[in-house]
C-alpha cells in the first residue's frame, strides 16, 4: 500500500467504528426500552366492548387505523379468562360472532387481573395491538398489550 492510501483507509476505519457504535447505541435503547404504566396513561378512546369488537368485524382496516397503537379503554362483561404461571388474559366475546378482544396484562397488574372472574362487569385499558380476521378460527381477533385493570 502506498503511503497516500493509508490515511483514506484510517478514515474509513474511522468512520465505520463512529457507525457502528452509533448503531449499538440505538439498538441498546430500544432493546432496553421500558414502557410507563398503562394505568397512568390518558386513553384517547373509552368504548363498550361489543361496539368495539363489532366496529374490527364490520372493517377491521378502518378500525386499525383509528385505534392501532393508541391506549383505550373498554368496557364490558368478562366473557372467558386464560390464566398461566406468569400471565392472564381477560376476554370480551361477542356471542352473535364469536369474534374477541383479548387483554394481555402487565407484571404488576397480574394479582388484580387474577381475582376477575368470568361475568365480572370490569373496565380495562391497555394497548391496542389490532385486530385481524383469523382464517384458522374463522372469527375477528383484537388484541392488547401491557393492560390494566380501570378503576
Amino acid at each position: 500500500m502506498t503511503k497516500q492510501k493509508r490515511p483514506m483507509l484510517k478514515k474509513m476505519l474511522g468512520t465505520g467504528l463512529v457507525l457502528v457504535t452509533i448503531a449499538a447505541g440505538i439498538y441498546w435503547y430500544v432493546a432496553t426500552e421500558k414502557f410507563s404504566d398503562t394505568k397512568d396513561r390518558k386513553a384517547e378512546f373509552t368504548v363498550k366492548a361489543i361496539d368495539f369488537i363489532r366496529e374490527f368485524a364490520n372493517n377491521d382496516s378502518a378500525a386499525n387505523r383509528k385505534y392501532a397503537d393508541k391506549i383505550i379503554t373498554v368496557n364490558g362483561t368478562v366473557s372467558e379468562i386464560e390464566a398461566a404461571d406468569t400471565t392472564v388474559n381477560i376476554k370480551f366475546i361477542d356471542t352473535a360472532s364469536s369474534a374477541y378482544a383479548i387483554f394481555a396484562f402487565q407484571e404488576q397488574h397480574l394479582a388484580e387481573a387474577k381475582s376477575v372472574k368470568v361475568g365480572d362487569s370490569v373496565s380495562i385499558k391497555g394497548s391496542c395491538s389490532g385486530g385481524v380476521f383469523s382464517e384458522i378460527l374463522g372469527t375477528e381477533y383484537i388484541t392488547f398489550k401491557r393492560c390494566a385493570l380501570n378503576k
